[in-house]
């Protein structure tokens, strides 16, 4: 009989996940939205209440993302339209958007990332923060 396969890590599918990412820190996701790239924040209501969001940034529960924004869904939201947008994910602190960010890739979204820090980072580095 064969050993079982040992589980994977969180920590070793994040590495996993980030391989061919080109994750944006928030002054690069900021031009990058200025350039035509969708934001999209995945953060927990309770945390959009307590922190802010982002100003123009499509919010999107992670329960929903691969939903809403496959170009070819039934219950795609109107900025998903096409497999080259640039899609820049947030999340708390640049952990959740990792994966998300490859789950998207999967999809076939190619140019799908995430924001390095998350929103903690974005706020932190002064950017538009609303409420």
């Amino acid at each position: 009989m064969s050993e079982p396969t040992r589980p994977a890590r969180v920590e070793d599918v994040l590495a996993g996940a980030r391989i061919g990412l080109d994750r944006l820190g928030p002054r690069a996701a900021q031009r990058a939205a200025e350039n035509g790239a969708l934001l999209v924040d995945i953060r927990y209501q309770l945390q959009r209440e307590r922190d802010g969001v982002i100003p123009g940034a499509v919010l999107i529960e992670r329960n929903e993302l691969e939903w809403r924004l496959d170009p070819q869904g039934s219950h795609k939201i109107p900025e998903a339209t096409d497999h080259g947008r640039r899609v820049v994910v947030i999340c708390n602190e640049g952990y959740a958007s990792s994966l998300a960010a490859a789950s998207l890739r999967q999809l076939g979204l190619h140019r799908a990332t995430d924001l390095e820090g998350g929103f903690q980072a974005w706020r932190a580095e002064g950017l538009p923060v609303g409420r």
